[in-house]
């Protein structure tokens, strides 16, 4: 059933999204897990048109927040105001009380705002005035960020990074998706006539589904053994949390069932781990002035983790 649905929603988004197999089913990871995803890329690359095709394809309401120097927390939560006709005060929900909050530009606000979105996102909930107002289910957070301008940025602290469960980039497309792109949009905007292909309910079965994939012993202790040898490799500053270990648990049960199975590989722990530890991690200083990218130490570590194998 996951694998059937994942496949009409894939389908589904790439009416708007050409190409782009991999970042697609990564963002439906997400969906699966109830986590979220930041994604880093330079303008134009289609983040903002990702993440409303997913909202559509999903059948879930999407609010869209400009992050800019000036916004203040309660123009993510909302505010209470004093409603004159009823001579009462009344809540206005912001727009966070969304099933699919696109954070535009996440690291140009304040790390004040920055705290009541990721608050937002890790407890599911809102307090405004003392009042605990419950986050619609399911809850997707899609957060951008530039990784090229960064003057007037507040860069997110590692701990608050640490909240996403996904770190995506989306690439520039191959000259042959950029010309398909061209007459795609020549016409109209495909992402208007998208329709959905699941409703929030099913897509909270399917939620729950995805925690009986089954983890084989070894393949458990193959993800403890990749997320332990980020904390002891010599290039390595700051290795991944146990939050880190949990997230690549819970996505590769998701990515397994996606792909049809009921049981989760070796594999999929390999092509989830830089989406999942490599904003969970930090290079030494010593590293970096060598010009050794984080992307590339973290493919050192994965490959120096045995793998395990079937005994026959």
């Amino acid at each position: 059933m996951i694998a059937e649905v994942a496949a009409r929603a894939r389908e589904n988004i790439q009416k708007v999204i050409v190409g782009k197999d991999e970042v697609i089913d990564l963002a439906l990871v997400a969906i699966l897990c109830e986590g979220h995803v930041l994604l880093e890329d330079v303008p134009g690359t289609g983040k903002t048109m990702l993440a409303r095709s997913i909202a559509a394809s999903m059948g879930c309401s999407f609010r869209r927040i400009q992050f800019t120097p000036d916004l203040l927390p309660s123009d993510v939560t909302g505010i209470n105001y004093f409603n004159q006709k009823l001579q009462e005060f009344e809540f206005r929900p912001g727009p966070v009380m969304a099933q699919v909050v696109l954070a535009d530009e996440i690291n140009r606000a304040t790390p004040r705002t920055q705290s009541a979105l990721l608050e937002a996102m890790q407890e599911r909930q809102i307090t405004v005035d003392g009042v605990t107002y419950p986050l619609p289910r399911p809850f997707l957070v899609m957060a951008t960020q530039n990784p090229i301008e960064l003057e007037g940025t507040f860069p997110l602290p590692e701990a608050q990074v640490d909240r996403f469960l996904l770190k995506l980039p989306i690439g520039y497309p191959t000259e042959r998706e950029e010309h398909a792109i061209l007459l795609r949009f020549e016409r109209q905007d495909p992402l208007a006539e998208l329709e959905s292909v699941t409703a929030s309910d099913e897509l909270i079965d399917m939620q729950h589904q995805v925690q009986e994939v089954r983890v084989e012993e070894s393949v458990r202790g193959y993800i403890v053994d990749v997320v332990r040898a980020t904390r002891d490799h010599k290039d390595i500053q700051l290795g991944s949390s146990p939050r880190g270990t949990l997230a690549l648990y819970k996505c590769a049960q998701a990515l397994a069932a996606i792909r049809g199975r009921e049981y989760v590989l070796p594999d999929d722990v390999k092509l989830l781990a830089p989406y999942v530890l490599t904003h969970r991690i930090m290079i030494s200083p010593a590293t970096r002035l060598r010009g050794r990218q984080l992307s590339d130490v973290l493919m050192d570590v994965i490959d120096t983790v045995p793998v395990p194998v079937e005994r026959l």
